[in-house]
């Protein structure tokens, strides 16, 4: 209408989304991705698409292995701490930990990061974390997506997901065929909760108990916060060493459903393990959360990793060697239980 005031054109910003806050993220991001790089990685930061050199010398029939994961609710722990450096390297173990189950060697990793509103720093930090998780594991960080998607998540929170490719020669794939009646069961300690059983701790410690990221806890000998946040130990060198030198028969990852539901996914029909609980110390947060939620040992060890978060099977004359060449590359680990007629994990 004549003489009146012209309207503000929309733009995608006055929807929610700031590509310019996206492009500047990706500049924060680069030199953490870049790190992760290596003679294989032969596209760029910012291509439509990620280009990897597939190196199978060795290899008679060489398969590609992989994975894809996230972290849970383990986020929520973090929004509440405002701590965002760490939970990317939850993401790459969560997702390589299962591919070297197979006996992969890890080549490379994408993530995929959604939110209500991109902050630069943030995902910066984010993905420094999956940077220093891509490390540990052996792997380059070739790709990902930052996607901004406003009212689909509440201001200040996000999710992350990963996808991991490794490789291995068919004729060495790891499947638990070959476990037999009397293999000894390897368990190889964890670091904390890794990334599982958050709904039931957080239920725990900030429902039941109205406790808060920054109490400090004496058992802990930390804040409530830092020992849930504690970052998943990446198994990749330790599994590495183990093929390398014995004959591994089955490698089990302990992630969400525990001992109960990952353990009988290696093993052949007939046959079940015995845990002997006795056998390895668990981090007192398992203690505490048992004791503080009033929750039963069936419903802990069905929950949460205990304490071990990889176990490998093998034949009984292996084991001692084993052991020997997991604490020989920092691993705490001890033989935990027995193969034995059955069809079910039970405790003893």
């Amino acid at each position: 209408m004549s003489g009146s005031k012209k309207e503000k054109r929309l733009e995608y910003k006055d929807a929610g989304v700031d590509t310019r806050e996206g492009g500047r993220a990706v500049d924060l991001m680069r030199p953490h991705v870049k790190k992760t790089f290596n003679k294989n990685v032969l596209a760029d930061i910012g291509s439509f698409g990620s280009i990897f050199k597939l190196d199978t010398s060795g290899m008679k029939e060489p398969v590609l292995i992989s994975g894809a994961d996230g972290v849970g609710t383990k986020l929520k722990v973090a929004f509440l701490m405002d701590k965002h450096d760490t939970i990317g390297i939850d993401c790459v173990a969560m997702c390589v930990n299962d591919i070297l189950c197979h006996g992969a060697k890890p080549l490379f990793f994408l993530d995929y990061i959604a939110t209500g509103r991109v902050e630069a720093e943030k995902v910066a930090l984010i993905v420094k974390g999956v940077a220093e998780g891509c490390a540990q594991a052996g792997c380059a960080l070739i790709g990902g997506e930052t996607s901004e998607m406003p009212g689909i998540y509440q201001d200040g929170e996000y999710d992350i997901a990963g996808f991991a490719v490794g490789i291995c020669d068919r004729k060495k794939v790891i499947t638990g065929e070959k476990i037999a009646a009397g293999d000894k069961i390897i368990g190889i300690a964890s670091s904390g909760l890794h990334s599982n059983g958050f709904a039931l701790a957080r239920k725990v410690f900030f429902e039941k108990m109205n406790m808060s990221p920054e109490d400090n806890v004496r058992a802990l000998d930390m804040t409530l916060g830092e020992a849930l946040l504690a970052p998943t130990r990446i198994y990749a060198d330790a599994c590495q060493a183990a093929i390398d030198n014995h004959e591994i028969k089955g490698i089990a990852h302990i992630t969400g459903g525990g001992f109960f539901e990952n353990i009988p996914r290696i093993l052949p029909k007939g046959l079940g393990v015995t845990i002997n609980m006795l056998s390895w110390q668990r981090s007192p947060i398992f203690s505490l959360i048992q004791e503080c939620g009033d929750i039963g040992r069936t419903e802990m060890f069905k929950t949460f990793n205990m304490g071990i978060g990889m176990v490998m099977a093998v034949a009984p004359a292996q084991a001692d060697d084993l052991l020997e060449t997991l604490r020989g590359v920092g691993e705490d680990a001890e033989i935990i239980g027995e193969v034995n007629p059955g069809h079910s994990v039970s405790l003893g």
